[in-house]
């Protein structure tokens, strides 16, 4: 009779989470890193493993920014250097830390962006959505810019917008 009544009380308090986790907004999460000087924010769903810069292998007539191709985990996948495709300047001792971001492979892009460190994860609790400055017109794939407690300014790179945006998918160079 005692293990009857404990089961019915652990299945009310299941129960109960349950319903409050259900009841609660998810908090965005991300993968900060860093580029170029710049702070940038990949939504964590949309990020995928992270790599040590792998050897590439080039691939003729295609863009300055694309790398070229590399095999991690035993898979193809294209090299994107996200700072020369961002048109941000770089500096070689920046690269010391680099690191591959690999698209989550639910986008269905068998790429990985080059960043010149990581910076570690972030949630919305600990960032402040930053009004827009009206600046010229940007891509899709430009989320919202958010400042931490420190005053650093992380500027969102929406992935799955990135992996749709017409420059980004042209690797092939200009005839």
């Amino acid at each position: 009779m005692a293990n009857k009544e404990a089961l019915r009380e652990l299945q009310g308090r299941l129960a109960q989470r349950l319903q409050s986790a259900q009841e609660q907004t998810p908090q965005r999460s991300w993968l900060a890193v860093r580029v170029g000087g710049h702070g940038l924010l990949f939504p964590l769903e949309q990020a995928g493993e992270i790599f040590a810069p792998a050897r590439t292998q080039p691939v003729p007539h295609t863009q300055p920014w694309y790398l070229g191709v590399a095999n991690l985990r035993g898979g193809l996948v294209g090299v994107v250097d996200l700072a020369q495709f961002l048109g941000l300047a770089v500096q070689a001792e920046e690269r010391t830390d680099a690191r591959l971001v690999a698209f989550n492979a639910a986008l269905d892009m068998p790429c990985a962006l080059l960043v010149d460190r990581l910076a570690g994860l972030r949630n919305a609790a600990g960032l402040e959505l930053q009004a827009p400055t009206g600046e010229e017109l940007r891509p899709a794939f430009v989320g919202g810019r958010y400042r931490d407690a420190q005053g650093t300014l992380w500027q969102e790179i929406l992935l799955a917008a990135l992996a749709q945006d017409p420059h980004f998918r042209r690797i092939e160079a200009a005839a």
